[in-house]
């Protein structure tokens, strides 16, 4: 069920409501195999509008988000995400800031356009505005080194992401792993 927020929340809003997938395909290193592998999933995610938020004379006007993903045939979700999506009007940038429990954070942004309906967000290891932490495991045995995500509301109503989070892997001697996930959303009824 898509929400009804203002134009305050610029191109999130027509992201605010929950939703669900089940197009969704994971390409990652697979710890067992030992290789990359491709994994199909369904998801849910929830964003909440609030705001504004005030930070002296910034405003922003946000989203709480949170999504689980599922393999097919598992009751347990192998991937969960928690945190906010923003909107500030003034700079013109979208952030998307989130923790994933395996000890990691980021928040990613980008420059985009009161009205876009696609737009693309990034972020890197080592940038002191849209940067990545990771807990020292991760950091040694699979770093994550940059991300990049493009979201499109698409005409029917429903919304595409295509994502790309680079790691360097411990177990892969050939260069960094390029992990991806894609999926469409459509709203809860």
């Amino acid at each position: 069920m898509t929400e009804k927020v203002g134009p305050e929340w610029g191109p999130l809003a027509a992201l605010a409501g929950e939703w669900e997938g089940d197009q969704g395909v994971d390409v990652a290193f697979g710890n067992v195999e030992g290789s990359m592998i491709t994994t199909p999933y369904r998801e849910r995610v929830t964003l909440k509008p609030f705001g504004p938020v005030d930070n002296g004379t910034q405003h922003l006007y946000g989203l709480d988000y949170k999504m689980a993903a599922w393999r097919f045939g598992e009751e347990n979700p192998f991937h969960t995400e928690l945190g906010y999506w923003l909107w500030d009007a003034e700079l013109g940038h979208v952030m998307r800031s989130f923790l994933v429990p395996r000890g990691q954070t980021l928040i990613a942004g980008g420059v985009v356009a009161p009205d876009a309906t696609s737009f693309t967000l990034r972020a890197d290891l080592g940038s002191t505005t849209y940067g990545i932490l990771s807990n020292p495991y991760l950091a040694r045995a699979a770093n994550t080194t940059s991300y990049e995500v493009t979201f499109t509301v698409n005409p029917d109503g429903s919304f595409a992401y295509d994502e790309t989070t680079t790691i360097d892997h411990a177990r892969v001697a050939s260069g960094p792993v390029a992990h991806t996930d894609r999926n469409v959303l459509r709203p809860v009824a």
